[in-house]
């Protein structure tokens, strides 16, 4: 009998984990306690979410909220001890690079639990990213790592991470996508014209930042002359715009969403002519969906995407910005390829290593 108990706080985990769950639930004897921290607590941002992945209900809501990345870190080890303290797992499994990731890990070492890493070894070697130190602080205390991409192992035995400890599965995100694509289906009654841009914009450097925030914008107003701009607004980037009394000329040309859920959303990047980003993930959908991708940052932790996939690293240049829409919209779109082992199948390699530990 394993019993093992999986972390979840936003998005990109239930993406992550809803394969895993789904794969260890084969394993004879596994039990499995689903933990969520509660650090997205929006309902277009969670419970949609759990819904549509097909995710179980949370046996346990920690109910964190928001706040400094101390403070959410700090009350998600406060809140999580009692229940590992409780439940004493075989194993607990994290996924990804939030600070309910690192706070997990943290409170599991310490009480001497085994700890399993989905998505380890990703580096943007950019410590400015609150991400990059929850990864590297991760990896260093997993007890399995379990990569997405042949990089990550590079960068995991860079950091003097032992190979037994290291485990190439594949993209879990992507398993989710392959089963739920058919699925797929853009907002109900949302006027899309085609072709359209799909736009995320949520990281600080993009929307913390007054005069960056008010060039990009500027960039997508002008480029929605061109192609129509759909942009589901993140809570944070909402508040920014509102707080600095940024005008987005909301209309036809410029649709603005709330959050999208997963199979909405899914289906907006499918059908996009580009997506315009700075998230990480999304990098990795476009890559898979074929589905060029303009990324808004200097650097990514998924080279991966860049290297053989349809992702262009193009910093807040949005002069750049708009000569990569233009080259697209003249039929010049970067070729990408899929990534090795991005095949749907992760999460039953995973679930093949676990049963087969000690």
């Amino acid at each position: 009998m394993m019993n093992i108990l999986h972390v979840v706080g936003a998005r990109p985990n239930f993406m992550k984990a809803a394969p895993v769950v789904a794969a260890l639930a084969r394993v004879p004897g596994a039990t499995q306690v689903l933990v969520h921290t509660g650090q997205h607590y929006d309902a277009n941002m969670s419970e949609v979410f759990f819904r549509q992945l097909g995710l179980p209900e949370p046996d346990i809501n920690l109910g964190v909220g928001s706040g400094s990345h101390a403070e959410q870190t700090a009350r998600v080890m406060l809140a999580l001890e009692p229940v590992l303290t409780a439940h004493r797992p075989d194993l607990l499994m994290v996924y990804g690079d939030i600070n309910s990731t690192v706070a997990a890990a943290l409170v599991a070492a310490k009480l001497g639990i085994p700890v399993a890493h989905v998505e380890a070894g990703l580096r943007s070697f950019d410590r400015t990213m609150p991400e990059e130190l929850n990864r590297l602080v991760t990896d260093q205390l997993a007890d399995l790592l379990f990569t997405p991409s042949a990089d990550g192992d590079a960068n995991l035995a860079r950091e003097g991470i032992p190979p037994a400890r290291i485990h190439l599965v594949g993209n879990v995100m992507i398993d989710t996508l392959v089963r739920l694509l058919p699925q797929a289906a853009p907002p109900a009654g949302l006027a899309l014209a085609s072709p359209y841009a799909l736009v995320t914009l949520h990281r600080p450097s993009n929307v913390d930042d007054a005069a960056a925030l008010r060039a990009l914008i500027a960039a997508l107003i002008s480029l929605s002359r061109e192609l129509q701009i759909v942009f589901p607004i993140h809570p944070r980037t909402r508040q920014r715009l509102a707080s600095w009394q940024i005008d987005l000329l909301a209309g036809d040309r410029f649709l603005l969403l709330d959050p999208a859920g997963y199979l909405e959303f899914l289906a907006l990047q499918r059908d996009a002519l580009v997506v315009i980003t700075d998230s990480g993930g999304i990098q990795e959908e476009t890559t898979c969906l074929g589905v060029p991708c303009l990324t808004m940052r200097e650097n990514t932790e998924r080279p991966v995407t860049v290297t053989v996939g349809t992702n262009t690293l193009i910093g807040q240049d949005t002069e750049r910005l708009r000569e990569e829409v233009q080259a697209i919209l003249s039929g010049s779109a970067k070729a990408g390829a899929i990534p090795p082992l991005w095949d749907g199948h992760a999460a039953e390699r995973i679930a093949a290593i676990v049963e087969g530990l000690p």
